[in-house]
């Protein structure tokens, strides 16, 4: 099995819901790290697993839609506490519906948030 990740990162906001967590409850931001992991058995015929060009302006749309927003504020999260394992789903789902033409067998997006903590969501294909 062949794997390709890429990586890019963001800057969002979020305030945790739900419960008692001191200042997690306050609205504060985070520097995310994502890296999204691409697994497929075989290449193209240029020797590929994917075509990293088109992978990275997902990439870029993809982060551009958390990048200095409120993750609370977001339709996505309505009603919803958002944690970085919420986050991570959400984005997997997002890569999975844009790249669901690649012949792939998993997909993976790992996230820390401010180098301290990290969370992945994977799916086999």
């Amino acid at each position: 099995m062949y794997s390709l990740g890429v990586r890019r990162e963001f800057i969002a906001r979020h305030f945790l819901i739900g419960g008692e967590w001191g200042d997690e409850n306050i609205e504060h931001s985070h520097r995310y790290r994502m890296e999204l992991i691409l697994e497929a058995m075989t290449l193209d015929r240029h020797g590929f697993l994917v075509d990293i060009v088109d992978v990275e302006r997902h990439l870029d749309e993809i982060t551009a839609e958390f990048q200095d927003k409120t993750l609370n504020a977001l339709a996505a999260f309505s009603g919803l506490n958002p944690s970085i394992e919420r986050l991570a789903a959400i984005i997997h789902a997002a890569f999975q519906e844009r790249l669901a033409h690649l012949p792939l067998a998993a997909l993976a997006v790992t996230l820390w948030e401010d180098d301290i903590a990290w969370t992945s969501y994977r799916t086999l294909l």
